[in-house]
Formats: structure tokens, C-alpha cells, sequence
């Protein structure tokens, strides 16, 4: 084994290099381009888009991808100088550290791969490629590594020390750093939310979709299949859903980002756009998984302050402080926005109504939140606030017959 250990590692850490950047570019295709398809798209179940665009594929906004390509890159540059050095004592360190990295990385693994299987009860292609790559390097590493680990620590500014009087070795270091800070600051991610922050909805922009841009949307949006869903649409042309989970940091995302698109219809259109929240909980009392502790008592304080004409100031503190959210603090808070002094007395009455809710998502297959429907079209909780917006007026124009 120890003949080809190095070898065998620079494989696998290559491919997983591989698959962590085309995670990468479809995430990034996923945020900018509505219309995309992935290549990993197989099936219902078999489907990168579905795992990119659930809540484990992002770690405070950061695409948790960046830090496979990172760790990869890593693996990768410790297997070609560290463990291709003339000097045994060096090399056999190197795989140590490989080892300790293919140690952590199986951590990860083991934590996504039941994210992925268990709850989500989906495949990701490029995943699981990911996930025999580490698990690979890990048997690999585990076997070559003759150094005792717990001297490892003892030597690391040796080693450093040692890997700066290489210019090689010091310039792809260098390059290393620099590529992963750029990588984990600009590549594009929603908002950390701290505890009690303010709610800050962007303005709207002053572009929008124009010309053969439009045109193809439109093409495309009309292409798409429509389902049909129990939820009244009382006399509007256009009937927006948004299957929705108050502890979800990507909910809270789009309230903010979709709030100028919202407020635009309801001042010029009223009557003929209506949109609905329908609970869609991760937490088991009430909806699916058991992810949101206090999803299903959120919920249910939204529908209770709506009974006394508060629901969007329930809505708008439950997103404020969504990061300490527990189901003491929405008693509390539903007591003091809408006044609701006999919250345990209403919500077994309440839970069965969003389960109701719940089981309706289900039956649409919604694998995670937030979900849109337009008009019975599946829209992507990634899609722009533009393309978002002319959706609805695209249904609303079919719908008027213009």
C-alpha cells in the first residue's frame, strides 16, 4: 500500500478537487441563472440541483463546495511535495498530515452523506464522488502515515520553516492562501443573520429583464409544467406560493430580496395578484425532519397574530430574530406584537392546520424551503428578484389576455 500511496492520494484528491469546482460552477449557475439544468440532474432523487439548493449545501452563506475545493487543494499540494521529498522522515510526515486532513474531512462526510441520504433522502452525483475521494485518501493516507501523530503538532513550524526555502513549494502556498480567502470572499452567498438584526430589504433595482433576455425567460417559464394546487386563489389572475419555514435562514433570504417585488403588486395589483405563505416546517411535531426546533410554535404564531390584523409585524420579528429563535421567545413575542395571551390554549388546534400544510408540500414533492409557485410553476428559491419579478407580471399578462 505504502508504494502507491502517493500515487493513489494525488488521484483522489484530484478528482476530488474535480468535483468540488463543478459544485462550484453549478451552484453559481443555480444563483444567476434561473433556467439551468445541471448535467448531474438524473432523477427525482438522483439530483445535484436538489442537495446544491438545500440548506447543508451552504455554511454562513459560504458554498460548503468552496471548502472541499479547498481541503482538496490542500491534499493535493501535501501529496506532490510533501510526500514526493527524498527525505523519508519528511514524507512520512506529510501523509500524517494528510491523514489528519483526511480525518476531518470524514467528519464532514459522514455529517453530509446523512444530511443527503437520511433527510433529504437524496443523491448528489458529484457528492458522492466527493465522498469515495475522502473516504479513499483516509484508508490511503491512514496506512502510509509510519510517524507517530502526536508528534505532528510539534513540528509544524519546522515544516513550515522548512517549506519556505523552496521557492516552488513557497509560491504554490502562496497561491493556496490567496486563491481560498478569494474563494470564501467573493463567491456569492445570502446574509448570516445575527440575533435581533434589523431588516434591511434591498431597494429595487432600476434594471430589468428587457429584449431578447425577456423573451427567452418567458419561453422558458412558459415550457415549464404546472401543478395544480389546493390553495384558493379567491378571484386573483396570478397566485404566488411560497412554502415557507420561519427558522430558514434561506427564507428569511427571500422575504427580504422578493419584499419590493411583493410590495409592488399588492399597491398596483391588489386584487388580481395574491400571495400565500403555507407552512412547510422542518421540525417533526408539525412538518418534516426535525432541523427548526421552533418552527411549528413560529408558524403558528404568524397564524394567530393574522387573527388580529398583525401577522406581517409576527413575520417580519420572527425573521428579525430568527438566529435566537426558541418556542418561549415566540410566546413571548406573538404576546407582545399581536397581544395573544392564550397561545397553548390555540396551538393544538393550530398544529393541525400546518400539517395539513405540510402534507400538501409532501405530495408536491418540496424537498426544502423556500419553495414558489407561480401560477402552479415550480420556481427555484435561487432565482433572482428581477426574473422574480417578471415572472409574475408574465402570468398576470397571459392572465389579462394582453
Amino acid at each position: 500500500m505504502k508504494t502507491y500511496a502517493r500515487p493513489l492520494i494525488l488521484v483522489l484528491a484530484a478528482v476530488a478537487l474535480a468535483t468540488s469546482v463543478s459544485s462550484l460552477y453549478v451552484h453559481y449557475q443555480l444563483i444567476n441563472d434561473p433556467s439551468y439544468t445541471s448535467f448531474c440532474d438524473v432523477s427525482e432523487t438522483v439530483s445535484c440541483e436538489a442537495v446544491l439548493q438545500s440548506r447543508y449545501a451552504t455554511m454562513f452563506g459560504v458554498p460548503v463546495a468552496a471548502g472541499g475545493a479547498i481541503w482538496s487543494a490542500l491534499v493535493l499540494l501535501l501529496a506532490w511535495r510533501g510526500m514526493g521529498s527524498r527525505a523519508q522522515e519528511t514524507a512520512s510526515a506529510a501523509a500524517g498530515y494528510v491523514f489528519l486532513l483526511a480525518t476531518i474531512g470524514l467528519s464532514a462526510v459522514l455529517y453530509l452523506g446523512y444530511a443527503s441520504f437520511v433527510v433529504l433522502q437524496k443523491a448528489c452525483p458529484l457528492c458522492l464522488a466527493m465522498y469515495a475521494s475522502v473516504i479513499g485518501i483516509f484508508i490511503v493516507s491512514g496506512a502510509a502515515a509510519s510517524v507517530s501523530l502526536a508528534t505532528l503538532p510539534g513540528r509544524v513550524g519546522r515544516d513550515i520553516a522548512g517549506m519556505m526555502r523552496s521557492p516552488v513549494a513557497a509560491t504554490m502556498a502562496a497561491i493556496w492562501i490567496l486563491g481560498s480567502i478569494s474563494l470564501v470572499a467573493f463567491f456569492p452567498r445570502g446574509q448570516v443573520v445575527s440575533a435581533g438584526e434589523a431588516l434591511v430589504a434591498p431597494a429595487a433595482p432600476t434594471d430589468s429583464l428587457q429584449g431578447e433576455e425577456l423573451t427567452q425567460f418567458n419561453t422558458w417559464l412558459d415550457a415549464q409544467p404546472h401543478a395544480e394546487l389546493p390553495v384558493p386563489n379567491e378571484g386573483a389572475k396570478v397566485l404566488v406560493v411560497k412554502f415557507n419555514d420561519f427558522q430558514c435562514p434561506a427564507c428569511r433570504q427571500a422575504y427580504l430580496e422578493y419584499k419590493w417585488v411583493v410590495d409592488k403588486y399588492r399597491k398596483i395589483a391588489p386584487d388580481t395578484v395574491k400571495f400565500v405563505n403555507v407552512d412547510f416546517p422542518l421540525e417533526a411535531e408539525c412538518g418534516v425532519a426535525n432541523l427548526h426546533p421552533s418552527a411549528c410554535e413560529a408558524a403558528a404564531a404568524v397564524r394567530m397574530a393574522r387573527a388580529k390584523n398583525r401577522g406581517d409585524e409576527m413575520e417580519e420579528w420572527l425573521f428579525s430574530n430568527q438566529a435566537t429563535l426558541t418556542p418561549d421567545a415566540v410566546k413571548a413575542a406573538v404576546r407582545d406584537v399581536a397581544q395573544v395571551t392564550d397561545f397553548d390554549a390555540q396551538y393544538p388546534k393550530l398544529l393541525e392546520l400546518i400539517r395539513a400544510e405540510s402534507k400538501m408540500g409532501q405530495t408536491l414533492g418540496i424537498q426544502g424551503t423556500p419553495t414558489f409557485y407561480i401560477n402552479g410553476i415550480k420556481i427555484n428559491a435561487t432565482l433572482r428578484p428581477i426574473y422574480f419579478d417578471a415572472a409574475i407580471a408574465h402570468e398576470l399578462e397571459k392572465a389579462s389576455g394582453s
